[in-house]
């Protein structure tokens, strides 16, 4: 699976990158039909202490795939957003059929 990253009010990060990507291997490795991952990474500023976004956008067979998450840090977000794209693909999957 292809990987891209794009950073919106933040630095880029290796730690960032390293810790989505075991994530979402994860997820590949259970979905193999996922082709490609378009991570986003954006910092709000708010009064609260949320403002961590991350958005995952998957490429698999049929429409594409979208999640995200507002935390308090950008590892809960990740955490986060990959729950919501998991319960996605098993949905897809279940309707998937094999001939």
């Amino acid at each position: 699976m292809k990987t891209v990253f794009e950073y919106t009010n933040v630095s880029a990060s290796n730690r960032l990158e390293s810790f989505t990507e075991e994530k979402l291997s994860n997820l590949a490795n259970k979905y193999p039909f996922i082709i490609r991952g378009d991570i986003f990474f954006k910092k709000e500023n708010r009064s609260d202490e949320t403002g961590h976004v991350c958005g995952i956008r998957l490429s698999a067979p049929g429409p594409r795939l979208f999640a995200s998450s507002d935390e308090k840090s950008f590892e809960e977000a990740i955490a986060e957003t990959i729950r919501d794209l998991n319960d996605q693909l098993e949905r897809r999957k279940d309707k998937m059929s094999t001939y």
